[in-house]
């Protein structure tokens, strides 16, 4: 390109200066012929593409035009002020930074954890215990992650306690009982194993079996598996 544009500029200069050796009469025959030969061609091309070694060619001899003329040319002066704009533009404008890293999905579980087991923690006191512990998060981090996990803020945390939230939070220090049935092949009778599965860890406990759910022996079971 930028060979192009010094053979550009070499080749109008030499024009110059064997324009300077011509008659008055054969310049303006021959301005008369460049000008039909540019009609012409509007015609068949009204909006031709010009690189930019053309346009700096053409934006560096249009200003040497009386202002009169340079409204007829194939680039008007609104068009060279618009490359000129562009131009500047194409200099200042900085690259598209990127914006803030995302947080780290261990962080956000642990501020959903803080928040939702200390009810009168608010955004503040968060972050300060994320500090403590070697994460540096802002207040405003925090706001939109309990947010977008649907958590009040501190006044109003303790209120809004849904089943889910209370069995998460407590969920290993309970424990779940039930009586499952086997049908024995051999005896035809039904059996009910009584089980306790522990909330948080899933672990089932398998505390016996007995034919009879009714009696005396499932309760006996039960309240031993509570104690």
């Amino acid at each position: 390109m930028a060979l192009r544009l010094l053979y550009l500029i070499f080749l109008r200069l030499v024009g110059l200066l064997v324009s300077l050796g011509r008659s008055s009469a054969s310049k303006d025959v021959e301005l008369l012929v460049l000008r039909h030969e540019v009609a012409v061609l509007r015609r068949g091309n009204p909006k031709p593409r010009l690189d930019w070694a053309d346009r700096t060619v053409i934006a560096a001899l249009v200003r040497l035009l009386p202002k009169t003329l340079r409204t007829h040319r194939l680039v008007t002066p609104a068009t060279i002020l618009r490359w000129h704009r562009r131009l500047v533009a194409a200099k200042w404008t900085y690259p598209h930074r990127a914006g803030r890293p995302p947080v780290d999905e261990a962080i956000t579980g642990l501020v959903e954890r803080m928040a939702t087991e200390n009810h009168h923690w608010g955004n503040k006191r968060i972050q300060g215990e994320l500090l403590k512990l070697g994460h540096r998060v802002g207040a405003s981090t925090i706001r939109r992650i309990l947010k977008r996990a649907r958590v009040p803020p501190a006044p109003d945390r303790r209120t809004d306690t849904s089943w889910r939230r209370f069995l998460r939070t407590q969920a290993a220090t309970m424990l779940a009982c039930d009586f499952f049935h086997v049908d024995c092949a051999f005896t035809l009778k039904r059996i009910y194993v009584f089980f306790v599965l522990e909330v948080g860890s899933r672990y089932v406990h398998v505390l016996g079996m007995t034919t009879n759910p009714d009696g005396g022996g499932g309760g006996l079971r039960s309240r031993s598996a509570t104690w």
